[in-house]
């Protein structure tokens, strides 16, 4: 599947994935006994949760730049440890202001993942494998949601919330050491596979970036990866105080109870690259991105359907079950965002424009967890949160079968798609 030679870096950047969400889901682990700690309301805490996205979606866009001029690896390694450190200084934090800040520079710190994964993928994987490479990649981000509440949830009652954000800042730390010394950012010898699309624009000719920061595909695009930031943001923030305080399930429950969704979430964000990829051998005369809309618009449709269904059932059961089924779609459609950007954007843009749509996407990160909390305090329950984050996605998906499609112009998009109508 994967040549050897290009196995380390597929494990780093997963195992880069679980740290990250190791660290990020850790607060929505610890949050009953932060309220309590720290005396916040729901309100409170929903701000809490957004201000790690105000840090987070700037240096989406500023971490895919620095991946295109100063190299994914430098860029990269410069992320975990700032996000490490942060992590670490939540421990620190002794009310609600020094929280907050906290959290956006900790937020600043993780913001460069993901385009700097899509960009070291460029660089090391031909065309017919980007999106399965994204897909095994990012697929560390949902285990790491997983293991964070067997292990926050534990420490947290054994000792104090405070211990475990220590242990993942000295975990992440050792991650970047390991990085700088054992990885390199391009392949020693050029990429063996032929691309699976013709490039017709000249090779010399430069593309600015602003040409496609105003695409339709791109702003679309964003758009839906808005929607799915938004059902993932509200499942990583609220979703174990929902089963705490709407359920009345124990922390200890929580926390194990919260593997379940993340397990799916692992599953389909390894999968949805490969399905990806296998639709597109499949319908190879309509063009690959015909096989990207395939899959997003089907399992993001299929994800919003369940996560507001999980807002009106009654048992505890049916709703764990259904915003676990909604996660593993909603991952599912994971890859796909990236694999669309580097599907239409040539290579010396692909971290920016990455960015630039990851920056876009995750101001749901910041309007998603506020709004919920605000909700829950206006009307004392979650289902109107559930219904919100399920209808936005309808109206994505439905988008992005209206307005994705090839741009006319880019090297990377004036190719076989140009033909094919969608």
């Amino acid at each position: 599947m994967f040549s050897k030679d290009k196995l380390p870096v597929i494990l780093f950047l997963f195992l880069a994935g679980v740290i990250n969400y190791l660290d990020r889901s850790a607060l929505s682990i610890a949050a009953p006994f932060i309220q309590d700690d720290l005396t916040l309301s729901a309100t409170q805490m929903g701000l809490i949760f957004s201000s790690f996205s105000i840090g987070y979606a700037v240096f989406n866009f500023l971490g895919g730049v620095a991946s295109d001029r100063y190299g994914a690896k430098l860029t990269l390694f410069v992320a975990m440890v700032v996000w490490s450190l942060f992590s670490g200084a939540v421990a620190l934090a002794f009310g609600f202001v020094s929280l907050l800040i906290i959290r956006i520079l900790f937020g600043m710190g993780e913001g460069p993942l993901s385009a700097t994964i899509n960009k070291m993928v460029n660089n090391w994987f031909p065309p017919t494998q980007r999106a399965s490479a994204v897909g095994v990649t990012n697929s560390g981000t949902p285990l790491g949601g997983a293991i964070s509440g067997p292990i926050v949830g534990m420490i947290a009652v054994a000792f104090s919330w405070k211990v475990s954000f220590v242990l993942i800042m000295i975990i992440g730390l050792i991650w970047a050491f390991l990085w700088l010394k054992c990885v390199k950012e391009k392949p020693a010898e050029p990429m063996g596979n032929a691309p699976a699309m013709k490039v017709e624009a000249a090779p010399e000719e430069k593309i600015p970036l602003t040409f496609y920061l105003k695409q339709k595909t791109v702003l679309f695009t964003a758009f839906a990866f808005f929607a799915y930031n938004y059902i993932l943001f509200f499942f990583l923030t609220w979703f174990p105080s929902y089963l705490v305080e709407e359920r009345g399930l124990s922390v200890g429950s929580m926390s194990v109870i919260t593997v379940i969704p993340w397990i799916l979430g692992f599953i389909g964000l390894a999968a949805g690259g490969f399905v990806s990829d296998y639709v597109y051998k499949k319908t190879v005369r309509k063009g690959v991105l015909f096989s990207r809309k395939v899959v997003l618009v089907t399992c993001l449709f299929s994800s919003a359907v369940l996560i507001g269904l999980a807002g009106l059932v009654t048992t505890t059961v049916s709703a764990v079950t259904l915003v676990a089924l909604s996660v593993f779609f909603l991952y599912l459609t994971g890859a796909i965002y990236w694999a669309v950007i580097q599907d239409v954007v040539d290579q010396k843009n692909v971290g920016s424009v990455g960015g630039f749509m990851h920056f876009l996407a995750n101001t749901a990160g910041i309007i998603g967890p506020a709004l919920t909390g605000f909700i829950v305090d206006r009307t004392g329950t979650f289902s109107g949160a559930f219904l919100l984050a399920g209808g936005l996605a309808v109206f994505a998906s439905l988008a992005v079968i209206r307005f994705v499609r090839p741009i006319i112009g880019s090297a990377a998009g004036t190719h076989a798609d140009d033909t094919v109508s969608y």
